[in-house]
């Protein structure tokens, strides 16, 4: 499990809920909040999938995300277009890792500038749990963001990084499993399409070779 850079950003993971094309709804951890942020649309063909059009959108996703219950930021309209272009930057970035690319300092700048704001602030509540302190900004939302990023960039797992092996889907994670063998975004989803490919194709090959075979 990753942990963020105070301990209190990637809390225990929750997954998200996503829906595909056709409708089915599947669960995905992508394994840190940064990769989190990345379901929300992104850069190129990735725009048809935009979420974050205005304030309220870059709220309910963090209610979503791993960040721990209770953050309500007031985000402003233009913090909702840095979210989108630290967004695209972060898809960029982990595309490059997990391809083996040399990172993009344009990239790299974005992520590292809105990682110097002040981030999010934990505090202790009178029955010893914890939430945030009242009034949290989206750019302090985007600050716990891209630290959670520099930590995943620069962290044991930085070479777990990785997009899903099927060929028709693009969603990132970070395999934190012990053997670090994960291949797919969700078992439920590109695993069991690829087991069930996999089995028609053995299928179809055994069903052809005894076709070819002579009968007695």
């Amino acid at each position: 499990m990753l942990t963020s850079y105070i301990g209190y950003v990637s809390e225990p993971a929750r997954g998200l809920t996503l829906r595909t094309p056709e409708g089915r709804t599947f669960r995905f951890d992508p394994g840190a909040l940064c990769l989190e942020l990345l379901t929300t649309g992104g850069p190129g063909g990735f725009a048809r999938y935009e979420v974050l059009h205005e304030p309220a959108d870059l709220v309910r996703w963090a209610g979503e995300s791993r960040l721990p219950d209770g953050l309500e930021p007031v985000v402003a309209p233009d913090e909702v277009a840095a979210a989108r272009v630290l967004r695209d930057a972060l898809w960029r970035l982990t595309a490059d890792r997990a391809h083996g690319r040399a990172l993009s300092p344009a990239d790299l700048a974005v992520v590292n500038e809105a990682s110097a704001q002040t981030p999010l602030a934990p505090r202790i509540t009178d029955r010893g749990g914890r939430d945030w302190v009242p009034g949290a900004t989206g750019t302090q939302l985007l600050s716990a963001v891209a630290r959670d990023a520099v930590d995943l960039f620069t962290g044991p797992y930085a070479h777990r990084i990785r997009e899903c092996g099927a060929h028709n889907c693009y969603l990132v994670f970070v395999d934190t499993s012990r053997p670090g063998r994960r291949r797919w975004c969700a078992m439920e989803r590109c695993g069991n399409r690829s087991k069930v490919r996999a089995h028609r194709v053995r299928h179809a090959e055994l069903a052809e070779g005894d076709e070819r075979c002579p009968q007695d």
